[in-house]
């Protein structure tokens, strides 16, 4: 049995949690649509990390009195826990949120590597901060009553974890940004501008997933490439630490939910990247890995925000032709950025890694060595 998704929604709005922030998830996918199409204007927003949701979600209380909601996934525990514990504890300002957290990694439960020590550590997060939680069952409303009066008469945040499918389905339709390319089309022509001794480091969810499949396809192995499968947001500073380490190009291919969610890097990687160092930005506007919820991707100023950090030129690209010739100037010149715009959509068999971190980890680390010993 699963929730119906609009009544848990309703039951919220009902017990006066009527704003939303935080960064959409794949288990929470279904509730996220649904707060999309029906809160109220301004009233759901999603975050660029889930600290600065839970920040939003502290001064909303603080002004109206009212509660705020906080989705994520487990994943963003790590970025919530500073203001959680800084701000939100009850030993500090001790403001009342409710935390909706999707158990990736549930422990019984098959998951991808980089969501099993997450799922096994959930819980006792929590418990180490200090926040009520009750994990989310069918039997749902009176665990969400006692929630809600342990938050209000602690004055504290209180949280939900979310098992897999416990939500039912809720429509969804993704906005159509009209651009030319998929995204699995720019990487191909991302990939057809690289050299054997070029290294890429790629962004979490489907941009790593589809290099993947695209290497396997041309029987190419996988040593050039470190797939970020978590640490969503950290792509471009690993790049950066790895083209700290090598005079071999490092091609770091990000996505706009990573370049948002910790924005702050660019200025310090832009002031201070070695001429190895290469920017490539797939610009989407979506989170579409896990459901297709908007970002502000489209609706800024991408190239004039990487300009003020610090490259020197940000080359535009929309086809094949332009990803081409963007590259070629990013071979030849240092501080360059090529920001690619292109639609959602993914194919429906896209598969994920059968190679683990650790095997892409060694084999990338050898290759590394006999570029050094000059191999």
């Amino acid at each position: 049995m699963v929730i119906d998704t609009k009544e848990f929604y309703d039951a919220l709005v009902f017990a006066d949690l009527d704003f939303f922030t935080g960064v959409p998830d794949s288990l929470l996918k279904n509730l996220c649509a649904c707060i999309f199409d029906n809160a109220l204007a301004g009233r759901n927003v999603i975050a660029a990390n889930e600290g600065n949701a839970v920040g939003m979600a502290c001064g909303y209380h603080v002004a109206t009195g009212g509660y705020g909601v906080v989705y994520m996934q487990n994943s963003g525990e790590g970025n919530a826990v500073n203001p959680l514990l800084s701000i939100a504890d009850p030993d500090v300002y001790s403001i009342p949120m409710l935390l909706l957290v999707g158990w990736r990694g549930e422990p019984g439960k098959h998951d991808e590597p980089q969501h099993v020590k997450q799922g096994r550590v959930t819980c006792e997060l929590l418990e180490a901060m200090g926040v009520p939680y009750e994990v989310l069952s069918e039997d749902w409303r009176p665990q969400l009553e006692r929630c809600l009066d342990d938050m209000k008469e602690g004055a504290r945040p209180v949280a939900l974890v979310v098992p897999k499918d416990i939500f039912g389905s809720y429509a969804f339709a993704a906005e159509d940004n009209g651009a030319l390319m998929s995204r699995e089309e720019a990487l191909e022509a991302v990939l057809d501008g690289l050299g054997d001794d070029d290294f890429i480091v790629s962004t979490t969810g489907k941009t790593s997933r589809e290099i993947f499949e695209i290497r396997e396809r041309r029987g190419q192995g996988h040593a050039n490439d470190f797939l970020t499968v978590g640490g969503m947001g950290h792509t471009s500073s690993i790049a950066f630490g790895m083209a700290i380490g090598t005079d071999k190009d490092v091609w770091c291919v990000d996505g706009d939910g990573s370049f948002l969610m910790h924005m702050g890097a660019f200025s310090v990687i832009a002031q201070n990247a070695p001429a190895n160092f290469k920017y490539i930005l797939n610009n989407n506007g979506a989170h579409e890995s896990v459901g297709g919820q908007p970002t502000v991707g489209q609706r800024i100023d991408v190239p004039a925000i990487l300009k003020a950090s610090g490259f020197e030129r940000v080359i535009e690209a929309s086809t094949s032709e332009d990803i081409s010739s963007g590259m070629e100037v990013l071979a030849k010149n240092a501080k360059t950025a090529l920001v690619i715009t292109t639609h959602q959509g993914s194919r429906g068999d896209l598969g994920r890694p059968t190679t683990a971190p650790q095997e892409n980890k060694a084999a990338m680390m050898e290759k590394f060595a006999r570029c050094r010993q000059g191999a």
